[in-house]
């Protein structure tokens, strides 16, 4: 069942949404060679305790840190670590809060330092298909419509879009109905309603869209070791049109 927000709910859900874009900024402002991403974790932690929000990610379903860090082949769910990122690396943050009862969750691949030339033309046409599926998000449209603006963006860009992971709805639970393919065709699914709001987040590899998981049960990875990006912006359906509630 798709669970529709009210105005209230909404704005608490800003609150949310306000907190996660600033705690992604502070981690923009850090990524450079030589840091680690559990560096980043333990700011990203910090940052909620100092905001007195929950993170979203930390223990849910047994996921043990505040960020999910997935550098370079490493498509989503990426565990923290302590190797240093290294200059030309693209880094894939994905975080969420809980506040006030609500969930917030945005993604954002970063560059290391100066990267080539596909993987910048990857995280602008991974961002900008993000973009182009919000743009989409209007009341009466339907779902697979903003399905449809990611794929159609993306491949005649020579690049794949992963199947095995989907945006969502968001609320009071991370995860809620409905699912949210980055693929298919337009015209398709429910029809979208003032109320919604979907956790919209394009997953897109450089090379074949296959993935495979690694040991520890969540990383995924690309399958032929290309680069992937990941962005992802939580958005409300209102009267107005399509709002970011994890912008700046």
């Amino acid at each position: 069942m798709i669970v529709l927000k009210s105005p209230e709910e909404i704005d608490r859900m800003r609150k949310a949404g306000r907190i996660v874009a600033e705690v992604l900024d502070k981690i923009r402002e850090m990524v450079e060679p030589g840091i680690t991403t559990l560096e980043l974790d333990r700011l990203a932690e910090a940052e909620c305790a100092k905001r007195k929000v929950r993170p979203a990610f930390k223990g849910y379903g047994g996921f043990p840190f505040t960020i999910c860090a997935s550098p370079n082949n490493k498509v989503v769910h990426g565990f923290p670590d302590s190797v240093p990122l290294q200059e030309g690396d693209i880094l894939s943050v994905d975080f969420g809060v809980v506040a006030d009862g609500f969930y917030g969750d945005s993604a954002v691949t970063f560059a290391v330092g100066q990267i080539d030339e596909k993987r910048q033309k990857l995280l602008t046409v991974t961002e900008s298909a993000l973009m182009c599926a919000i743009e989409a998000a209007a009341a009466g449209a339907r779902l697979s419509d903003l399905s449809h603006a990611v794929q159609s963006h993306v491949e005649p860009a020579g690049f794949s879009v992963v199947r095995e992971f989907v945006g969502h709805g968001i609320g009071r639970q991370l995860h809620e109905a409905p699912q949210l393919p980055n693929f298919g065709p337009p015209g398709h699914g429910p029809r979208l309603k003032e109320g919604m709001v979907l956790a919209i987040e394009p997953m897109i590899n450089a090379g074949t869209a296959a993935v495979s998981l690694e040991p520890d049960g969540w990383t995924a990875i690309t399958v032929d070791g290309e680069p992937s990006a990941h962005f992802e912006h939580t958005v409300a359906i209102t009267r107005h049109g399509a709002e970011i509630l994890t912008a700046l």
